[in-house]
C-alpha cells in the first residue's frame, strides 16, 4: 500500500489485479452498512422470541425468583465421601503408593534439597550469587539492586522464610518451564495439537489462582507437594503459549533457506526455530516466574510455608506490621526476578558476550560461600535485624485514631469504605440478588450474544446456570457485585490515566515506573496496604482488586490510543478538529478493540483479587474457599472453587469478542462495500 505522494514507483513484473468496481461504479445505489443499533436488533430479535417462549414455561415449572431448589445438586455427600476415601486409602491404594506418592516424595525431596543447598551457601553465598547473576545478565545497577534486596530480606528478619519461598520457587519454576516448553513445542510443531491446546490454555489463564488449590489438596493433602503442583499448573500456561507462538512465528524466509540446504526437522528446530523464538521463550520464562511467585505466596493457605505463610498468618490476626515485614521481601524478590529475566530477554547485559565471566562469577560465589562456612557465618546475624512490625503497628494505630474517621470535610478512610459499601456494594448486591434467576440468565445471554456468537452465549449461560446447580447462587451474585463495582472504578480511573498518558509523554514517563512496580507485585501483597487504610470488609477487597487491575488497563488503553491510524489523525487535524474531537471521533473509535481487551483483562484481574479478598472480610465465594481449606471442609471449598471457575468463564465470555464474530463483521463490511 503506497502513500499518495505523487512519487513514481518501478513497474512490477506481474500486472496488478484490477480493483473490483464499487456499487457506485456499477451504477447501483451506494452501499449502506448496517448501523450498530440495527445489527444489535437483528441479533437480539431471534433471542427475544426464543426467550418469550421459554420464560413462561420456566415460570410455570419453577415459580419464584430464587434459583429453584429442584435444579440444585447437593455435592457435599459425594465430595465428603471422596475425601474420606482418599484419606482412608492414601497409604494403601496402588494409585497413591506407585503414582501420586512418588510424585509427592519427589517434590518434597527436590524442595528440601534446594532449601538445604541455600542454607549451606549461607546468606553471604546466596547474596553474592544473586548479585553476580544480575551483573552478568543486566549490569552493575541491577547487581546492586539484587544485593540490597537480599540483604533487606535478612535485615527484616525474614531470611529463613525467604529461603523457603525461594526453594519452592526454584522447583516450581523448573517444572513449569519444562512442562510448558514441552507443550509449547508440541503445539508449535502441530496445528492439530495447537488447536486442541488453545482453548485449554485460554480457560486456565482465566481461572483465579485460588481455583488451582482445591483439586491438588483433594489428591495430595495439605503441604508442600500440593503447593508446588498447584503452582506448576498455574504457571505453566504462559510458557506453553509463548513457546508455541514463538515457534509458529518463525521467519518463513529463514525456514525456507534452512530447508533448501537439506536440514532435517531436528536441525531446523535446533538451528533456526528455537534461536528465532529466543525472545518469546525468555518472555515466557519471565511470565512463568512472576506467576509462580504469585501462586507460591497464595499457596501458603495450603501449607506452602515461607513468606506467604507469614503474610497469611499476619493478615488473619490483622497484624499489619508483621504482614508488611513479610510482604516487603516478596516485593523485592519479584522486582529482582522480573528485572533479571527481562534483561536476559533483551540480551543487553555483559552476559551477552561470551567469555570467562560466568566461570568467574561461579568461582566467586563458591569462595564467598566457603568463607562464610569457615567463619561460621551461615545464618543471618540476629544483631543485624530490624523489627519494623512495632513502628508500623503504631502508625496503623495512629491512622485508626486520626484518619479512619472524623477528618473534617473529606472524612476518613473508614468513612469512605463505609460509604462505598452502603451506596455502591449493598445496592448492587441487593439488586442482583433480587433479580429473578431467569432474568440473570437472560441478561448474561444477551450480553454474550451482542459481543460474541451463539456458542459464546451458550457457554456463558451454561457457566452461570452451573453456579445455581451447585447451590451457591446468592454468594456468587455477592462476588459478582464486588467484581462489577471494582471493574467500574478500575475502568474510570484506568481509561482516564490511559488517555492522559497517550496524550502526554510526560505523564506516561511519570506513570511508567509506578506501573512497572505494580505489575510485579504478587496478589497477596495488595491486601496489606488496604487493610492498613480501610480495615477489613468488602470495600478493602474491592480496593485491592482495583489497584491490582489498574496497570494492565492503563497500559492497554495507552497503547491502543497511541496506535491509532496516523493518516486518520492527520486528516482530523487538517480539518481543524480540536484535541477533544480527535479523541472522541477518531482515537476512541479506532482503539475500540484495545479498550475491549482492557475491559476483559480488568475483569479477569479483578476477579482474581476479589476472591483473595475473602481473607480480609470480602465474604462470598472467597470466604467459602478459605474456610474450606482452613477447616478441611473440602466439600465447601471445592463447590466454591467450581463456582469461581464458572463465574470467571462467564465473565470472560461476556467481555471478550470472539475471532469468528470479528471475522464475520469484517466479511459483512467488505461485502457491503
Amino acid at each position: 500500500m503506497t502513500a499518495a505522494t505523487g512519487a513514481t514507483t518501478a513497474p512490477s513484473a506481474s500486472p496488478t489485479p484490477p480493483t473490483p468496481p464499487t456499487s457506485v461504479e456499477r451504477g447501483g445505489p451506494p452501499a449502506v452498512l448496517p448501523s450498530p443499533r440495527r445489527r444489535a436488533l437483528g441479533t437480539l430479535l431471534p433471542f427475544a422470541v426464543f426467550a418469550a417462549v421459554l420464560v413462561p414455561l420456566a415460570l410455570i415449572r419453577w415459580p419464584g425468583t430464587d434459583w429453584p431448589a429442584a435444579l440444585t445438586v447437593d455435592l457435599s455427600a459425594p465430595l465428603g465421601g471422596a475425601s474420606d476415601w482418599i484419606i482412608d486409602n492414601r497409604d494403601s491404594h496402588p494409585l497413591f503408593l506407585y503414582f501420586f506418592g512418588h510424585i509427592s516424595n519427589a517434590v518434597v525431596l527436590a524442595v528440601r534439597g534446594v532449601y538445604l543447598l541455600l542454607l549451606a551457601a549461607g546468606w553471604a553465598g546466596v547474596t553474592a550469587a544473586a548479585g553476580l547473576i544480575a551483573w552478568r545478565v543486566a549490569g552493575g545497577r541491577l547487581a546492586l539492586t539484587a544485593i540490597v534486596s537480599f540483604a533487606a530480606c535478612g535485615v527484616l528478619g525474614m531470611w529463613v522464610p525467604t529461603m523457603q519461598t525461594l526453594a519452592l520457587m526454584v522447583v516450581a519454576v523448573t517444572a513449569s518451564v519444562v512442562l510448558g516448553a514441552l507443550l509449547g513445542l508440541a503445539a508449535g510443531l502441530s496445528d492439530r495439537l495447537y488447536r486442541a491446546l488453545r482453548p485449554v490454555l485460554d480457560t486456565m489463564q482465566v481461572l483465579p489462582a485460588f481455583a488451582y488449590l482445591l483439586p491438588v489438596v483433594l489428591v495430595f493433602g495439605i503441604g508442600v507437594p500440593a503447593a508446588v503442583l498447584a503452582t506448576v499448573v498455574y504457571a505453566a500456561p504462559p510458557m506453553a503459549r509463548l513457546t508455541a507462538l514463538g515457534l509458529r512465528e518463525a521467519d518463513r524466509g529463514v525456514m525456507e533457506a534452512v530447508s533448501s540446504l537439506g536440514a532435517t526437522g531436528r536441525q531446523r528446530l535446533l538451528t533456526a526455530r528455537l534461536p528465532l523464538a529466543r525472545e518469546r521463550l525468555l518472555l515466557g520464562l519471565n511470565q512463568t516466574i512472576m506467576m509462580a511467585l504469585s501462586m507460591a505466596v497464595i499457596a501458603s493457605v495450603i501449607g506452602a510455608g515461607g513468606l506467604g505463610d507469614r503474610v497469611y498468618q499476619a493478615l488473619a490476626s490483622v497484624d499489619v506490621g508483621a504482614a508488611l515485614a513479610a510482604g516487603l521481601p516478596i516485593v523485592l524478590l519479584a522486582v529482582v526476578l522480573d528485572r533479571t529475566t527481562a534483561a536476559a530477554g533483551s540480551g543487553t547485559g555483559p552476559g551477552a558476550r561470551r567469555g570467562l565471566g560466568w566461570a568467574v562469577a561461579a568461582l566467586a560465589t563458591v569462595l564467598v560461600a566457603i568463607a562464610g562456612r569457615l567463619t561460621d557465618r551461615l545464618d543471618w546475624p540476629g544483631t543485624w535485624t530490624v523489627n519494623i512490625a512495632e513502628p508500623v503497628n503504631r502508625a496503623v494505630d495512629w491512622m485508626t485514631a486520626h484518619l479512619y474517621s472524623g477528618v473534617p470535610v473529606i472524612g476518613g478512610t473508614a468513612d469512605w469504605a463505609g460509604r462505598f459499601t452502603t451506596w455502591v456494594l449493598d445496592p448492587l448486591r441487593g439488586g442482583l440478588q433480587a433479580l429473578p434467576w431467569w432474568a440473570v440468565l437472560l441478561l448474561v445471554a444477551a450480553l454474550a450474544l451482542l459481543i460474541g456468537t451463539w456458542r459464546t452465549a451458550s457457554t456463558a449461560v451454561l457457566a452461570m446456570a452451573a453456579i445455581g446447580v451447585l447451590g451457591v447462587w446468592k454468594p456468587s451474585l455477592d462476588t459478582l457485585s464486588q467484581v462489577l463495582a471494582a471493574v467500574a472504578v478500575t475502568l474510570v480511573i484506568g481509561f482516564a490515566a490511559g488517555i492522559a498518558a497517550a496524550r502526554s509523554s510526560r505523564v506516561e514517563a511519570l506513570l511508567r515506573p509506578v506501573l512497572d512496580v505494580f505489575q510485579t507485585l504478587p496478589q497477596f501483597v495488595y491486601l496489606i496496604p488496604v487493610v492498613a487504610l480501610f480495615g477489613v470488609g468488602r470495600a478493602p477487597a474491592v480496593a485491592a482488586a482495583v489497584v491490582y487491575a489498574l496497570p494492565a488497563v492503563v497500559r492497554i488503553t495507552t497503547q491502543g490510543l497511541r496506535q491509532a491510524d496516523p493518516a486518520a489523525m492527520e486528516s482530523a487535524r487538517s480539518l481543524g478538529a480540536t484535541g477533544v474531537q480527535q479523541l472522541r471521533q477518531v482515537q476512541l473509535p479506532l482503539a475500540r478493540p484495545a479498550l475491549r481487551l482492557a475491559l476483559n483483562q480488568g475483569v479477569v484481574l479483578v476477579l482474581a483479587v476479589v476472591i483473595i479478598g475473602g481473607l480480609v472480610g470480602g465474604g462470598a465465594l472467597g470466604y467459602d474457599v478459605v474456610f474450606g481449606l482452613a477447616q478441611g471442609d473440602l466439600a465447601t471449598g471445592l463447590v466454591a472453587g467450581a463456582a469461581i471457575v464458572c463465574l470467571g468463564l462467564m465473565l470472560d465470555r461476556v467481555t471478550q469478542p470472539t475471532e469468528r464474530r470479528t471475522e464475520r463483521r469484517t466479511a459483512r463490511t467488505r461485502k457491503a462495500a
